[in-house]
């Protein structure tokens, strides 16, 4: 099991070891609060830069029962950018996922594929692909599930 504070602070050797060998899960209702990782930023930059986007642009997802998300986006947390998901397997070791997936639904991220394993719990890490190249990684938690040492 892992914590959201450690995973901002990971690196990305240490992310796909724990996305490797986590579960899908199940996929999560309702919504969810996100934080973008970024491993090569080290720890106290990992954190700001987390924030920052957090404040600013991408704050988490909202899943509805009928196979469909809506991303939260800046400050005023606006729904938009719909993806379907589904389970399915992972691009990264063809294991099961919740796949999270723009290609019809989103004309701006068309190319965009999410793929989430579930790492705690209601914690879940997220692995993001774009046309076909992983670039980059992110947290979704449960709102009512703080993790005292996030950003």
């Amino acid at each position: 099991m892992a914590t959201e504070a450690e995973l901002l602070t990971s690196d990305d050797q240490r992310l796909e070891e724990l996305f490797r060998k986590s579960p899908a899960g199940e996929i999560p209702k309702g919504p969810m609060e996100g934080l973008a990782i970024f491993p090569v930023a080290g720890r106290a930059g990992a954190r700001l830069l987390a924030s920052l986007v957090n404040l600013t642009a991408w704050r988490g997802k909202v899943f509805s029962p009928d196979g469909y998300l809506s991303n939260r986006l800046t400050a005023m947390d606006l729904l938009s950018i719909v993806a379907m998901v589904r389970p399915g397997p992972s691009r990264l070791d063809d294991q099961e996922c919740i796949v999270i997936d723009y290609s019809h639904t989103s004309l701006v991220c068309g190319g965009v594929r999410d793929e989430l394993r579930q790492v705690g719990p209601d914690l879940y890490l997220g692995l993001i692909w774009l046309a076909g190249r992983k670039i980059g990684w992110f947290t979704l938690r449960a709102p009512d599930t703080a993790d005292n040492g996030n950003a």
